[in-house]
């Protein structure tokens, strides 16, 4: 038997195991998805190659791109991006690490505090959830983002605009700021040259501004995969997980099985008991086909906000209040791009080094791509095609005329030089609402069981949210235009699932939240989540992955003192930094 079983190795299942290894307990993750062992060898900077949902290496689906991808039923029009695999939707993030809003945690007393979805709060302060960020933070580590031509046309926009800079970590006020992003600072030859011959660890460490954040972060050349710039976690918690007999005394290496789809979580009802104790998993192999059973004292569902829900249903665990897979968070994002007369950096260096901050609102980031992922942002909208139709939903900002897709001659115009376009990202605060969920699906199924079925419809919102993404839009319009650009475009986005949270919510009560306040679920004693769906809101509007994963390092402090008699470490500890010396030995000697 083990003690710990992890289902899924993506933004928040490496933080736990990485942590209870570090502990001495015997840990198994079970990754639905492919292991990427081989970046400079398997990866490309081909936004098809890498990215398509149909064959890319980061979508959902099996390691075997020749395989289709696993389906999700959408019930209305959207689309996911999500990936499975070692790594998991971290793969593809930029590393945007800000700390939720403070006005999202109970006991808030700040000005903002009702502008907040004030029915779900977390169910502890955030000055609990202090330690846990700092933790994390120094763990990744998370760092001031490194600035370059596109932040300081943002900032000097913002500023026209009427804003003024934040400082800290601690959003309390509307502002400017750069990002706190777990990317490495670039060293040596990073970010001085763009000849690749000088770009290769040790000469260059860090980020070396290559710009090709969604396709996977793969630089330096040649440096230990703990050393790579991004530290999504196959670069940061994975290799720690995978070499803690090595660097910390008393550890155990964790066990990691890729290509391994859990279908079942294995329950029981104790004599005398009223509810359900989980006793281990069963998984598929999915390049075999057979089958597979493990047990374990503790398990911990990590596999996202849509996968979680449909393990749960396909494993008939109890429902008791309705709320599994209830109350799903996107962050109603919305694109609103502005093309300048002259070059602002639109491609240059890392993906997103600045945002601003609205509490109570969400946030906005300026958010630079590569051209084809440009030429998809600007081809996706829920009101229509821009200029030509506008499926009855013409509506007017600081924008320049309709919102809508982008077409023809102006698409290829807008296309003909990237860098003169500053595109900035909405993260709308957006309600827990109880008819936005995740569930399995009454027509279609797969290897695995019923696939899952996702009920999200943008125009059945509440009022707040549909109130904030537009505040957010016109602001977003607004700093365009103080900083000079020649024309600016709203998307208006069909549902773009990416920013996911709170689909298995935790909360203070037992009538609207699948978790407790350690994240044990409330109906089955020992399973556990620790990702994005464990959640309770929209966390104010920031991007989530830090807050996840410093709820899954609080998470795993309970269990270590629940489940195995152990003591809380963050509050007496320093944390071992994923880029430590030692960690780079064990790395290298085990050569992950």
């Amino acid at each position: 038997m083990r003690d710990v079983i992890i289902i899924g190795a993506g933004g928040g299942g490496p933080v736990v195991a990485k942590e209870l290894a570090e502990r001495g307990l015997d840990v198994l993750v079970l990754e639905a998805g492919a292991r990427h062992a081989n970046p400079e060898q398997e990866w490309s900077y081909l936004e098809n190659h890498m990215n398509s949902t149909l064959t890319g290496k980061f979508r959902v689906g099996p390691s075997d791109p020749t395989r289709p991808g696993w389906f999700r039923e959408l019930t209305k029009p959207g689309s996911i991006s999500q990936v499975a695999g070692v790594g998991g939707t971290t793969l593809h993030y930029y590393g945007n690490s800000p700390r939720a809003m403070p006005g999202v945690f109970a006991g808030y007393r700040g000005a903002d505090r009702n502008l907040y979805d004030t029915r779900f709060r977390f169910p502890f302060t955030y000055d609990e959830m202090r330690p846990y960020y700092e933790w994390t933070e120094a763990t990744l580590p998370v760092q001031t983002a490194a600035m370059g031509k596109k932040e300081k046309a943002f900032f000097d926009s913002a500023e026209a605009a009427g804003l003024s800079p934040l400082t800290g970590k601690d959003v309390t006020r509307a502002g400017f700021r750069p990002q706190e992003n777990a990317i490495l600072q670039p060293g040596g030859n990073a970010g001085k040259t763009r000849d690749s011959s000088q770009l290769r660890y040790p000469d260059a460490t860090g980020c070396t501004f290559c710009g090709h954040c969604f396709q996977g972060c793969q630089i330096p050349k040649g440096a230990p995969r703990n050393l790579k710039a991004r530290r999504s976690t196959d670069n940061s918690y994975i290799p720690m997980a995978l070499t803690a007999d090595l660097y910390k005394p008393g550890g155990k290496a964790v066990t990691l099985l890729s290509d391994a789809y859990v279908t079942r979580i294995i329950s029981d009802r104790p004599r005398f008991s009223l509810g359900r104790v989980a006793r281990g998993v069963e998984w598929r192999d999915t390049n075999t086909g057979e089958t597979h059973s493990e047990e374990a004292r503790v398990v911990i569902m990590a596999g996202g906000c849509i996968e979680n829900p449909r393990l749960w249903h396909n494993s008939e665990l109890p429902d008791f209040n309705g709320w599994v897979g209830r109350g799903l968070t996107d962050h109603a994002l919305d694109w609103v791009v502005g093309q300048f007369p002259h070059d602002v950096g639109g491609t240059e260096g890392a993906a997103s080094s600045s945002r601003a901050d609205f509490p109570g609102y969400g946030s906005i980031e300026n958010t630079a791509n590569m051209p084809a992922i440009h030429a998809n942002n600007l081809s996706d909208s829920n009101t229509g095609i821009r200029s030509l139709y506008d499926n009855g939903q013409a509506n007017t900002g600081s924008w320049d005329g309709k919102s809508g897709r982008v077409y023809g001659t102006e698409l290829k115009d807008m296309m003909s030089d990237v860098n003169r376009l500053m595109a900035v990202l909405i993260l709308t605060d957006d309600d827990v609402e109880y008819q936005n969920r995740v569930d399995v699906s009454q027509a279609f199924t797969d290897e695995h069981g019923p696939v899952a079925r996702v009920r999200m419809e943008k125009r059945n919102r509440s009022r707040r949210t549909v109130r904030n993404r537009n505040y957010l839009t016109n602001r977003a319009a607004e700093i365009l235009r103080a900083g000079g650009a020649s024309k600016i475009i709203r998307m208006d986005w069909n549902p773009v699932l990416l920013h996911m949270q709170s689909s298995m919510r935790m909360g203070d009560s037992a009538r609207n939240s699948v978790l407790d306040e350690n994240c044990e679920a409330r109906a089955v004693e020992g399973l556990y989540i620790a990702d994005h769906s464990a959640l309770p809101n929209a966390i104010g509007g920031p991007n989530p992955t830090l807050t996840s994963q410093a709820l899954a390092t609080r998470t795993a402090e309970k269990i270590f003192q629940k489940h195995f008699g152990g003591d809380s470490w963050v509050s007496r500890e320093s944390p071992v930094s994923s880029i430590n010396d030692a960690v780079t030995r064990a790395v290298i000697q085990r050569g992950i």
